[in-house]
């Protein structure tokens, strides 16, 4: 790389834009779309489509909603010439078809051929219009490209709207002054205006303008103001459509395409998840679902993103990246320890508020993965970056366990310990069966899901009495699992809690201290269970968190207790017998 670049790259000029209004301006509805996916998209594959997976990927695109597709270069081959049959014959009849051609007359004849028949059709023709691309590629002069322009456009029109036998196509026409990003402003604006009288546009059928960053020259503002000088200074402007095709070279396509819309454009053409030419088209997906989270709908249907990036992985043989906007495999999942809480805090919040307050408000999410076609389980994933909001949203997700604070701490160190050891994020399955053996859940929903090892205990039965109006006692009973060997508790105290507490102090040698406690249910039915988390100290050094279900409440108490013990003796703290 230079030291001093400016020997070798000249700065880009910006036009001089008095009173420029697009910065106040905000979206209020979509633009027209034009998908090019199957042209400019697969011009740019290193391995082009087939015929059958172009087949598939345009009729994608109409299921998706797309009413303007280009899809062909008609007088390039015989394959690109029967696939825009293809197209003119399958087509809805609402949908138009869309074919390019470069601006000579032997081309383009051939690609009017190419529509015969068809219900809704568009022409395309481009022509390079900078000082860059008129001297170097084509040897054309300012007056010579005018000439071309409007000959061809004339010629199409002639062979089209002028033509009687035509009369069964709704023909409408587009003209690209091809790099005019690059292009002086006021000479693209006389192009297009010699070309404008040579089609004669109406109100009730516009002309297209397609205004490409052929490459992108400087910052999307930029455009902005080029798109909004040739907005106000184009004559009749309501017989005129004006059409966007940024590329992406500065990476910044999709920012350019969204101010260039505030600034005029009508109309925006590209490809999904930006697959195109070069450095890529704008993408439309992320255009779409952007105006999605204002509130707009884009008239373009996402509902199932997945089988939609199955069609552009298929057919494009690219991968969409994971980190993409909206359809990224990653894109919705949070690793993060801090954004895994937030994330969780706010799951609860809005289903909590949304009677109330109906609006999307989740911390990093800006839409909620489920409009999209995507399920709850793949926002959080769990690996040794993951703090405590990760695993306990896994567990309230699937087993509709809420943990306390603590519990999740708890937990996460576990969580943590085990990623390590595998070396790898941890599935849903298997932060479950870690929450189970943790805690020596035995008794959850799908009953006796795991085999307890060594000598641990299961509470068989109790009986709580009052013994005055503020003393009661409970009477418990547990089995040894290795053993079958049972063994009573006898306690008195206040509650439940406090009495099998204890009961369990006379009857172990450790002292058991209760330090928090918490309950919920366990579904909304009339069957519902009832779930105790115990966080009890034991003698007075170590903490252990203790987990019960059963639908008698004191019963899975009690069960949280057992859990306190049984973790104990496993890990040597708890102190044998009286």
């Amino acid at each position: 790389m230079l030291k001093d670049p400016s020997v070798k790259y000249k700065k880009f000029q910006p036009i001089k834009l008095v009173n420029r209004s697009w910065p106040d301006k905000t979206f209020e509805k979509p633009p027209r779309w034009l998908s090019t996916d199957l042209r400019d998209g697969n011009q740019s594959l290193p391995d082009p489509m087939s015929v059958q997976e172009k087949k598939i990927y345009f009729k994608k695109l109409v299921e998706i909603g797309f009413k303007e597709i280009e899809v062909a270069f008609p007088s390039a081959s015989q394959i690109d010439f029967d696939f825009t049959r293809f197209c003119v014959e399958n087509a809805p009849d609402d949908v138009s078809i869309q074919v390019l051609s470069p601006c000579r007359p032997d081309l383009i004849k051939r690609t009017v051929e190419s529509l015969k028949g068809a219900k809704r059709a568009t022409i395309h023709i481009y022509l390079a219009t900078s000082d860059c691309f008129r001297n170097v590629v084509f040897g054309l002069t300012q007056e010579e490209t005018l000439k071309l322009a409007t000959e061809c456009a004339a010629l199409i029109r002639s062979l089209t709207k002028d033509d009687p036998e035509q009369s069964a196509t709704h023909f409408s026409f587009e003209f690209s002054p091809e790099t005019f990003s690059d292009t002086d402003p006021d000479y693209a604006i006389k192009v297009c205006e010699s070309v404008k009288n040579a089609w004669g546009p109406t109100v009730e059928e516009p002309i297209i303008f397609n205004l490409p960053a052929t490459v992108e020259m400087s910052t999307p503002n930029v455009y902005a103001d080029q798109i909004e000088y040739f907005s106000t200074h184009i004559t009749e402007r309501e017989k005129v459509c004006i059409s966007l095709h940024p590329h992406n070279d500065r990476g910044c396509a999709v920012a350019a395409a969204e101010l260039a819309q505030l600034a005029g454009a009508d109309r925006v053409e590209g490809c999904l998840f930006g697959n195109g030419e070069r450095t890529g088209n704008v993408d439309l997906v992320t255009l779409a679902l952007n105006l999605y989270t204002q509130g707009i709908h884009p008239q373009l249907d996402f509902s199932d993103i997945s089988s939609v990036i199955d069609v552009v992985e298929k057919c494009n043989k690219i991968p969409v990246h994971a980190r993409a906007p909206y359809g990224g495999s990653l894109v919705v999942c949070a690793f993060s320890g801090s954004h895994q809480d937030a994330i969780k805090k706010g799951f609860k919040q809005y289903q909590a508020d949304k009677e109330k307050n109906p609006y999307w408000n989740v911390p990093y999410l800006p839409l909620d993965p489920q409009d999209i076609g995507r399920n709850y389980e793949a926002i959080i994933r769990v690996n040794s970056q993951s703090g405590k909001g990760g695993a306990s949203w896994i567990i309230l997700r699937n087993m509709d366990l809420d943990l306390p604070r603590g519990l999740q701490v708890d937990f996460s160190r576990v969580v943590q310990l085990a990623t390590e050891e595998k070396g790898r994020e941890l599935k849903s399955g298997e932060i479950m069966d870690l929450f189970k053996n943790q805690y020596l859940l035995y008794n959850y929903e799908d009953g006796e899901t795991l085999v307890p090892e060594g000598s641990l205990f299961k509470l068989v039965d109790y009986e709580l009495t009052n013994k005055s109006s503020k003393l009661r006692e409970v009477r418990a009973s547990f089995v040894n699992y290795s053993d079958t060997i049972s063994y009573e508790v006898v306690g008195q105290g206040n509650g439940p809690i406090s009495s099998f507490t204890d009961g369990l102090n006379k009857k172990f040698k450790s002292k058991f201290e209760v330090v928090n406690y918490h309950e919920h249910s366990l579904g909304k039915d009339s069957n519902s269970k009832a779930v105790c988390y115990i966080n009890c100290k034991v003698d007075d050094e170590v903490s252990i968190w203790g987990v019960g279900i059963d639908e008698d409440v004191s019963k899975a108490s009690f069960d949280s207790l057992i859990s306190v013990i049984n973790q104990g003796i496993k890990i040597g703290v708890i102190k044998e017998m009286t």
